[in-house]
């Protein structure tokens, strides 16, 4: 039987934040993830990022000890609820851990996460072909945002 666990990831740890990137890299060659990997740029830069952002935890899952899951989370703030939030910036479960539930374990982690460091809720954003990933999403809780009868929409400038 396998063994899978999740835990938090020691972002003080170098290996830890390179474990972080591989499985970066893994979710972004996924065809949900955009299906090219992480540019150059990226991957040279991400670890020492991970290490110097206050706002930011993640959360490894494992497959018998081996990382094959992650979760990278960014604390945030609402005045509507004056309290932090949590943004799940990144999930991923890498083939080799798929139809295992690892996917919901993340996400019940991560909510759990969220909700020991005060947060007022989770956000998160999904492509609206990831069929997966919005069935687990909505088992899980989530619905989506707005206030009153009007959803929130998703904006970016690139910089």
């Amino acid at each position: 039987m396998s063994q899978l666990t999740v835990r938090a990831a020691d972002l003080a740890d170098a290996a830890e934040r390179a474990r972080l990137v591989q499985l970066t890299d893994g979710y972004a060659r996924d065809p949900m993830g955009g299906g090219n990997g992480l540019s150059a740029a990226a991957r040279a830069q991400l670890a020492d990022a991970l290490g110097r952002h206050p706002g930011l935890f993640a959360l490894i899952a494992e497959l018998d000890g081996e990382p094959v899951g992650h979760a990278l989370c960014v604390l945030g703030f609402s005045s509507f609820y004056a309290a932090p939030v949590c943004n799940l910036h990144d999930l991923s479960v890498l083939a080799a851990g798929r139809g295992k539930g690892l996917g919901r374990r993340l996400m019940q982690a991560v909510t759990a996460a969220a909700s020991a460091r005060g947060c007022a809720k989770v956000t998160l954003e999904v492509r609206e072909d990831n069929h997966v990933g919005r069935a687990l999403y909505h088992s899980e809780g989530f619905a989506h945002a707005g206030l009153g009868d009007s959803r929130y929409l998703l904006l970016e400038k690139r910089l």
